[in-house]
């Protein structure tokens, strides 16, 4: 299998992009386009499997994010670009579904905000995880061409970069076990319109990940949503935005990911700062109901080294405080429920759990609402505060963190978030994501 991948990539011509963001083909295409979005679609799950895992997932994003964080680990589009999007069954995280290469072939890539690379499992495989969407063939596809080790968007990469032919070799390592290397390429993707027309993006940068190590699952790989020169969101302009309703819901069918310049951009907005190629926000107060908590803003800040501050990720389900932040809400919390539900302890779950029903035994229970610098806010009503967890059973979706605090997927439902990575503002504007259509 190893000759036989090495054959398969003397095969091709490397070439340099000349710029990551608008080659001239792309540029051509942007005066062109019509425009395009990304559906997102839900995934049923098995509910009582669910926390635990995610509770997993999250703590494991926690820690990939705060590495991260520590330094460890141009607007021509003037259209938007949809993918269709289903919720991942364990994590929550939600993918995108469109096409590669030429002919097209379907792939289902899992939405990171906390990464870069846009990759996809490639033929022929050293070592493939099992995936639901059909293997790309790279030898098959007329579009497709390696990228020279010694061309500038190969330079992103550390050592070890060049192949015997001079191809530019990546790895990526994730906290969750996943392990990925391949070569870095340019290929055409193929997107649905929103007036159901069919459009090709040709030339975008992405891994042609062979040699890889994950679970085996939905995805075939990821399409990172960072804010750096290598990923999607760069290539097609600098920003995108996504509406999520209920990640709960399997028959909640608007969910919405858009890129480019027809990324929805509305509602109130705050501050966007990028540090270690994370998104960072203010929050300045929390506030459970009319009572604002007495928590000093201070703590939220970032420190020079990377720790501290606060990040809006897609790739985190739960929601991460510091001490500092948490403890006033997981109390306030505990004050409005405790004596009139049971408490429930599960050495395996660090967070606030009682025995009830969501929609049954939490109506009329205030909001919780985040205040972010510039007078945005993020308001948590009972479906984005708390979890199921199995029969009878939920718990706080909010979590102790030490280093860093986390908005993860959860308190973002029901919101369109846009993200303006060149004019560095987020928005967030509540809203029932069927209204966007």
């Amino acid at each position: 299998m190893e000759s036989h991948h090495l054959l398969l990539l003397v095969a091709f011509s490397s070439h340099c992009l000349l710029n990551i963001n608008t080659t001239s083909a792309t540029t051509n295409f942007l005066a062109k386009a019509h425009r395009i979005i990304f559906k997102l679609s839900h995934h049923k799950f098995i509910l009582n499997q669910l926390h635990n895992q995610t509770v997993k997932a999250s703590l494991a994003r926690l820690a990939y994010l705060e590495r991260k964080a520590g330094g460890i680990s141009h607007n021509y589009y003037t259209n938007d670009l949809r993918a269709r999007m289903k919720a991942e069954i364990f994590g929550v995280q939600f993918m995108a579904n469109f096409s590669i290469g030429d002919p097209p072939v379907p792939q289902l890539l899992t939405m990171d905000t906390g990464s870069n690379l846009f990759w996809v499992q490639c033929l022929p495989c050293n070592k493939c995880f099992q995936q639901t969407s059909p293997l790309f063939d790279p030898f098959k596809s007329s579009t497709y061409t390696n990228i020279s080790c010694k061309c500038p968007s190969c330079s992103v990469f550390d050592e070890d970069k060049c192949d015997a032919y001079d191809n530019c070799k990546f790895s990526h390592k994730y906290l969750d076990g996943t392990d990925v290397a391949g070569i870095l390429g340019t290929e055409a993707l193929t997107f649905v319109t929103s007036d159901e027309d069919v459009i090709t993006v040709p030339e975008v940068l992405f891994g042609c990940a062979s040699d890889n190590n994950a679970f085996d699952g939905e995805p075939s790989g990821i399409i990172g949503l960072g804010p750096s020169n290598i990923s999607l969101v760069t290539q097609l302009g600098s920003k995108f935005s996504y509406c999520l309703g209920s990640i709960m819901d399997p028959k909640y069918t608007h969910n919405v990911l858009v890129l480019g310049e027809g990324a929805r951009l509305e509602g109130d907005s705050t501050p966007l700062e990028v540090f270690n190629d994370l998104y960072h926000v203010r929050l300045e107060s929390i506030s459970v109901g009319e009572k604002q908590l007495d928590i000093d803003p201070c703590i939220f800040k970032r420190t020079p080294e990377g720790k501290g501050g606060v990040v809006i990720d897609s790739g985190t389900t739960l929601t991460f405080l510091l001490p500092e932040w948490y403890e006033p809400v997981a109390s306030e919390v505990q004050k409005l429920l405790d004596g009139k539900l049971e408490r429930s302890y599960d050495p395996y779950i660090p967070n606030l759990c009682y025995k009830g029903v969501i929609s049954r035994d939490l109506t009329g229970f205030p909001v919780v609402t985040f205040h972010f610098a510039g007078g945005a806010e993020l308001a948590l009503d009972i479906n984005s505060l708390f979890q199921e967890n199995g029969k009878e059973e939920f718990c706080l979706a909010l979590q102790e963190s030490q280093e860093m605090s986390i908005i993860g997927i959860m308190a973002q439902q029901n919101y369109n978030v846009g993200f303006d990575v060149s004019g560095k503002n987020v928005f967030f504007q509540r809203i029932d994501c069927q209204l966007l259509h």
